[in-house]
């Protein structure tokens, strides 16, 4: 076997060095480091609220070059709407969510910006709920968003669109909200919409169910509340959430 010592290989042209050729395989020696030879998935960053992602940043401390990214952006929940003598109640809906894959070679940075739930709202009186907050990743060149549940309100026994979504390979809207009218049929028909990630929260009605749940998964949406006195809350929407999967090579 042959040895070749140097102490730094640099291409004669260009800026591509070609170690072996097809079919070979290329062994480290016990102990070396594989430095600047990673590829696949290095590494995730995970945003609950807004902020920045910054790739020389996480290229510093994940030592790699990031090549690419897999971005999922989940909108935010909306809360239930609650009624107090007999009307129709309605339960948040399940905010949107996008997935894309993007060449993040000649982008530095993106701006993350995470939507909240709404909130939940008073069950003493005819109330709608609260929309959810939109969710997205910029980078000046790539919008992915997903778009917060709608806000429900308490007509005709309407049920409550989830968010949608755009720019993601992937764009799938939230679960919508269950709605009931009160006087017609007593009873927990008014489930908060499921969102990508998990359930939305049960319905409440004053006589045979607890109080209603806050959305279970990122992005779901409130359950809505029937009670004709009291300060309960209707459930809240859950906030939404931005994953960035980093990947080298």
């Amino acid at each position: 076997m042959s040895t070749l010592n140097v102490n730094n290989i640099a291409p004669e042209s260009g800026t591509t060095i070609t170690i072996g050729g097809s079919g070979d395989t290329v062994t480290l020696g016990s102990g070396a480091s594989a430095s600047g030879f990673a590829s696949g998935i290095v590494g995730v960053s995970t945003f609950t609220s807004s902020g920045t992602w910054t790739k020389a940043t996480r290229e510093a401390a994940l030592g790699v070059t990031i090549k690419r990214v897999i971005v999922e952006v989940q909108g935010g929940g909306s809360s239930g709407s609650t009624s107090s003598n007999g009307e129709d109640v309605a339960g948040g809906a399940g905010g949107g969510y996008a997935r894309k894959l993007i060449d993040v070679s000649s982008i530095s940075s993106a701006t993350i910006t995470v939507g909240t739930g709404g909130a939940g709202v008073v069950g003493n009186a005819i109330r709608n709920g609260n929309a959810g907050g939109n969710s997205s990743w910029s980078d000046g060149t790539n919008t992915v968003t997903g778009n917060g549940g709608v806000a429900p309100d308490n007509t005709h026994d309407q049920h409550t669109a989830g968010g949608t979504a755009t720019g993601g390979d992937i764009n799938i809207s939230g679960g919508t909200g269950g709605s009931r009218n009160i006087s017609n049929a007593a009873g927990s028909g008014f489930n908060g919409g499921d969102s990508f990630f998990g359930s939305g929260g049960r319905g409440g009605y004053y006589s045979n169910s607890p109080v209603p749940d806050d959305g279970i998964g990122y992005g779901s949406g409130g359950g809505g509340w029937f009670y004709s006195s009291g300060s309960t809350l209707s459930g809240a929407g859950a906030d939404g959430i931005v994953i960035v999967t980093e990947i080298a090579g």
